[in-house]
């Protein structure tokens, strides 16, 4: 493994490996409205490992693949996140990155204030701020959030078919039953209120 490469942390739908390969080779996930161009290098992760975050998830805004709330990772918040690692080569990352801004792939993004800092903001969108998480066996650990804190954010309760990609996801990287999972989503801002445990075990079951 060489110096170039960087863990891209998912703790949303690209936790399910099968979707996120559309950001990697292209392709429309199943249940999602969109079709993603993938990235310049369309192999797959290097390596994978489930992984937790100090904060938590929560939903917000209004999906254009899903429909409805949309997940941001809040490291304030109580509690842990579980996520997944996936390990890229940088462009792949940049490339991901892009897809998840939603703008062309092909720039090779300057990632030296995140990986100094901690926190590098591209722009005011919704995955736009790029956050360091961690290291994992001698590589930076990045993930994508919202600019704001979810005291700020626009709660929004997520689709059926969005939690049962994000469900899909933990049962595949952290073998949680599907009790555990709809627990876990349910509970989560935005989706609390909406979403019983049971309901979303039920979609995972």
């Amino acid at each position: 493994m060489d110096a170039d490469s960087l863990w891209y942390v998912a703790y949303g739908s690209n936790l399910f490996r099968e979707r996120f390969g559309c950001y990697l080779s292209g392709g429309r996930p199943r249940g999602g409205a969109r079709h993603y161009t993938g990235c310049r290098d369309p192999r797959p992760a290097r390596a994978e490992r489930p992984v937790t975050l100090p904060g938590g998830i929560y939903f917000a805004l209004t999906s254009l693949t899903w429909g409805g709330g949309m997940a941001f990772y809040d490291p304030e918040l109580p509690g842990r996140a579980a996520a997944r690692a996936y390990l890229l080569s940088r462009r792949q990352f940049c490339d991901v990155m892009a897809q998840e801004m939603r703008r062309d792939t092909g720039t090779d993004h300057d990632l030296s204030e995140v990986l100094a800092t901690g926190r590098q903001r591209l722009g005011p969108g919704r995955y736009e701020t790029v956050l360091r998480v961690g290291d994992l066996e001698g590589h930076p650990m990045l993930t994508f959030t919202a600019p704001d804190p979810v005291a700020r954010a626009a709660l929004n309760a997520p689709t059926a078919p969005y939690l049962t990609m994000l469900g899909s996801g933990l049962r595949e990287a952290h073998g949680w039953t599907p009790s555990r999972a709809g627990g876990y989503l349910a509970a989560r801002p935005g989706a609390a209120g909406a979403w019983t445990a049971p309901e979303v075990a039920a979609l995972l079951a």
